[in-house]
This record gives C-alpha cells, structure tokens and sequence, in this order.
C-alpha cells in the first residue's frame, strides 16, 4: 500500500477533529472518523454516544468500538490506502487504548489486541496527538455532552494522563493544541510535513 495512515488522537475538545480535516485538505487525503464513518458505524456510534445509554458496561463499550473500527478499515480506510491514497483518521487505536483501556480500567493489553484483531494489523504510519488542559477543553465544548464527552472529570483526567503516557512510549507526535486554528495548523503542519514526506 503505497497511501499512509495518519491518526489523530485527542480529549475532548482538543480540536482534533479540526486539525485532521485541514491537514487532510493540505494533502489531498481522505477524511475519515471514528466511530461512525460508515452505515453500520452510525448505528454503533447512535448506541455507544446516547446519553440514555449509560449502564453499557466497559467492555460492551470496548466491543462497540472494535465493531466499528473493524468496519471502518474494511469499507474505508484499506480500500483508498490500497488505491495509494493518503488516509486522516479523527480517532484511531490510540482513542481505545486510552477511553476503554485506562480511561474504563479495562487494561491496554486486552484493548490493543482487540483492535488489531479489528483492524486485521493495520497501524497506523504517524499518530498526532493534540494536547489540551481539561479547563480549556471544557470550554470549548459548548453544547450538549454525548455519553463519553459527559462521563466525569475524573474520567477526563484519566484519558489525558492516558494520551500522555502512550505518546510517550509510542513516539507520537505531539501538539499543543493551544490556540487559534491557524496557528494549531502550523504546529501540526511543521511536525508532520517531513516526517511522512506527504
């Protein structure tokens, strides 16, 4: 496969979602997201987000999320790598090992082999992870919470540590997501231009 697989990761309201759809603008590659990118994805996604759904037990959560990652690469994510596109992910792996592996207790181990069963071994070539504190990140979430968004900031605190900790024993690429967009952008595009040659 000739196309690379570029992932970003994040709490909410890091921007994340802003970050990947400009840089996938910048290289000409498809955008994509977890979960929901695809029909069977919304569903999941309609489930695993409610609100009203508050006693999915952690490991339901984790499957629900597997689920959809392994629909994601099947339908989307391998098929345009394969034709030698360049693939942006807002949320890959990463996200599970850090919500349902530390952020549910559910342990990485379990959760990282569980995704690569998903994603038949695909990783992906570069992950960037958009730091931003928690009372920064609250404020930028001005409008009604879905399930994960609403689950506690003790939770919240637990995914950023997590976030934290992973790219640190990962090598991922990480940016202050401090700021004003362009100025994010930048970051994002000095730290990631050369690295993947895109």
């Amino acid at each position: 496969m000739s196309g690379r697989l570029i992932a970003f990761e994040g709490g909410e309201g890091s921007g994340k979602s802003t970050q990947a759809r400009l840089l996938a603008q910048r290289i000409d590659a498809v955008l994509t997201f977890e979960p929901g990118d695809t029909a069977v994805g919304r569903r999941i996604r309609e489930v695993v987000l409610d609100p009203a759904h508050a006693e999915i037990d952690p490991r339901t959560e984790a499957l629900l999320m597997a689920a959809d990652r392994a629909q994601h690469v099947a339908q989307v994510v391998r098929p345009a790598l394969q034709a030698g596109r360049h693939v942006v992910t807002d949320r890959y792996v990463g996200s599970s090992l850090v919500y349902q592996g530390l952020g549910r207790g559910l342990g990485v181990s379990p959760v990282e082999a569980l995704s690569h069963f998903a994603t038949g071994g695909l990783d992906a070539d570069l992950v960037v992870l958009l730091e931003l504190d928690g009372e920064e990140a609250r404020r930028r979430l001005d409008r009604d919470l879905d399930r994960l968004e609403a689950a506690g900031d003790d939770f919240h605190e637990r995914v950023r540590a997590g976030f934290a900790e992973l790219a640190r024993e990962r090598d991922w690429v990480v940016i202050d997501g401090r700021g004003d967009i362009d100025e994010v952008a930048g970051r994002v595009w000095s730290a990631v231009g050369g690295r993947l040659d895109v």
